[in-house]
């Protein structure tokens, strides 16, 4: 397997605050992590485009673009709700992490890789159309589908989340469109309040309860994601790569291991194997341990890679 790694050094730049979990460090984490176990010198690495004000507003309203545009700071920090806060880099910082999953999808969709992983922040599965919330300015996969449609004629597209919260903001982005289904896992009940129960038919929900470990965690997505996917038959996977739900992380109450983000990650694999010509890009969402979080990171690349699991 080719496997892109996709990142650049402004999504760096972002900070919330010395104290805030979602911090520059988790990147940090995770190319330390995978230089260290010798995979991120076995990816093809790159660094992103920033993406356009076209590309983001094919999901959100140019009056979102603009809004965000004018909180901007000279300096210091100003919050856009009581966890997400603007420094001077981070509406940068937030183009480049949505550009990085469309040039994902370009490097697929080209064939110059089978897979692509993109290390960038801020994450994005929160924010809604019109709304950025839950440390997320722009929809970065949601960015990404549309670009992957209005580029390349995708039509069938699955997103598939498994953060330790719910994709609130792909839910509103796409519930209802039978050409998008929306695979989430996540704590419940739990942060965002939202779409805990969407009522709608292309958006299959996985709740876990609160100590769910891995071998349950691996029957509820066999039983709620397989016959999704193997219907929906889906021509690219993306993926929101939150690893929140591992059992070091300091934010939720899930008990998942780095195995696990491999399992999982091999699964989605045999999925694009079949139905996308291997077509997957996974952009990191979640995941404030930074160790667990470093050692899932690598899991997961180690599985794109199409290499088995290694403790560390």
């Amino acid at each position: 397997m080719i496997t892109a790694f996709i990142t650049h050094p402004h999504c760096d730049l972002h900070h919330m605050g010395p104290e805030h979990p979602e911090s520059p460090k988790r990147l940090e984490s995770i190319r330390a992590h995978m230089a260290l176990a010798g995979v991120l010198q076995q990816t093809m690495q790159s660094e992103a485009r920033p993406a356009t004000d076209e590309q983001i507003t094919r999901i959100h309203p140019a009056r979102h673009l603009q809004a965000l545009k004018r909180c901007v700071p000279e300096q210091g920090l100003i919050n856009l709700d009581n966890d997400t806060f603007m420094n001077p880099d981070s509406l940068e910082a937030a183009r480049f992490a949505a550009g990085a999953a469309i040039t994902g999808v370009d490097r697929v969709m080209r064939h110059q890789a089978d897979n692509v992983f993109c290390a960038v922040r801020p994450p994005g599965h929160h924010a809604e159309i019109s709304e950025a919330m839950g440390f997320c300015f722009f929809n970065n996969v949601a960015v990404a589908a549309a670009h992957a449609r209005a580029r390349y004629g995708i039509r069938r597209v699955a997103i598939i989340d498994f953060d330790v919260h719910q994709c609130n903001g792909t839910i509103d982005i796409f519930g209802g469109d039978p050409d998008t289904l929306v695979c989430t896992s996540y704590q419940y009940p739990f942060y965002p309040w939202r779409y805990l129960r969407a009522s709608f038919d292309n958006v299959i929900d996985t709740p876990l309860e609160p100590g769910c470990d891995g071998p349950a965690f691996r029957r509820l997505v066999e039983r709620d994601w397989l016959p999704a996917l193997q219907a929906h038959r889906p021509e690219l996977i993306l993926v929101s790569a939150g690893f929140d739900a591992h059992r070091d992380d300091p934010l939720a109450d899930i008990c998942l291991d780095d195995v696990d983000y491999h399992w999982i990650t091999t699964l989605i694999m045999d999925v694009a194997r079949v139905h996308a010509q291997n077509r997957l890009v996974s952009v990191l969402e979640g995941g404030y341990s930074l160790e667990a979080l470093g050692r899932s990171a690598t899991s997961h690349v180690r599985a794109l890679l199409g290499q088995p699991f290694a403790q560390g």
